[in-house]
């Protein structure tokens, strides 16, 4: 397997934009996550030594905060919510049909890269529930048969 070559000259458009103060270290690795997909290792030492933080501060925020990877992840990104009022209503099967249809398991990518399934436990939907967020969009009101149906339909 190759190693994959980083363009770390994206990281100065980057810096240009937020800046290199210290308090710029949540910004920037939210700007570099949605500039690489991830966090590679290769990006947080370089965030490291720009920032002149110790990595070690680096990835205890990269790894602290949900909203951070440092794994690739699909095209396209389910978040399942098992929250209560969720669970409640159903997500557990909705999590097993989908375990069963991609053939992963939660928290997993799918091996063509398309597809990577969470589950999460509150979304803030409530109402809707059982509810995910396919691709940022949330979709509420899930049974096993519609989550199937909207992974169908992704490209």
């Amino acid at each position: 397997m190759t190693e994959e070559v980083l363009d770390l000259t994206k990281l100065d458009e980057i810096a240009k934009e937020v800046g290199e103060e210290r308090g710029a270290l949540i910004p920037i690795l939210q700007r570099a996550q949605h500039t690489y997909g991830y966090l590679p290792k290769e990006v947080l030492r370089a965030i490291s030594e720009r920032l002149s933080v110790p990595l070690s501060r680096v990835l205890g925020v990269a790894t602290f905060y949900s909203q951070f990877h440092l794994t690739p992840r699909g095209r396209h990104v389910i978040q399942q919510c098992d929250g209560t009022a969720c669970h409640v209503r159903g997500a557990k099967r909705i999590i097993s049909a989908v375990e069963r249809k991609l053939g992963i398991k939660a928290g997993e990518m799918t091996p063509d890269l398309k597809l990577t399934y969470e589950v999460v436990y509150c979304l803030g939907c409530c109402a809707i529930g059982p509810a995910a967020m396919v691709d940022e969009q949330v979709v509420g009101q899930l049974v096993p048969e519609k989550m199937l149906k909207i992974i169908d339909e992704l490209e």
